[in-house]
């Protein structure tokens, strides 16, 4: 017994600096990012927004992404602000504008989809982006 808590007590002094989450969160640096139409087939859509229905733009966001470990990062979060041509927010309220997948060790290029409220005049410009994943799956 005394060598199992003599163990025990080696295991948790010298180990435990040593675990680390599997599910660890890790910053993505973006880059390169541009804006540009929909492909036809993403290009219809509509906004909700407290319970109105309004037409929407779709935009494909482009760019790459840096993944500073040597692990893939998944289920990556995209934030950032979007403004219209005015400086306007064309997504107030919102700082979350989508998921990347998979991200892989070193640059990468990523794509998605952003649908925007019609009304927000073009081009957008784009600011503060960045994205947060883990290092393991997440489940869903």
């Amino acid at each position: 017994m005394l060598r199992f808590l003599v163990a025990l007590v080696a295991l948790l002094v010298f180990g435990w600096g040593h675990i680390q989450p599997a599910d660890a969160l890790t910053e993505v640096r973006l880059s390169h990012l541009q804006v540009e139409d929909c492909p036809a087939d993403l290009a219809a859509g509509a906004v909700t927004s407290g319970g109105n229905t309004l037409p929407a733009r779709c935009y494909w966001l482009t760019g790459q992404a840096e993944n500073p470990t040597n692990k893939t990062v998944y289920d990556a979060d995209v934030f950032g602000r979007i403004y219209d041509a005015n400086g306007e927010p064309a997504l107030p309220n919102r700082g979350r504008v989508g998921t990347i997948e998979q991200i892989p060790p070193g640059v990468s290029e990523f794509h998605l989809p952003l649908m925007v409220p019609a009304a927000q005049p073009a081009p957008l410009q784009l600011s503060q982006f960045k994205a947060m994943g883990f290092s393991a799956k997440v489940r869903r």
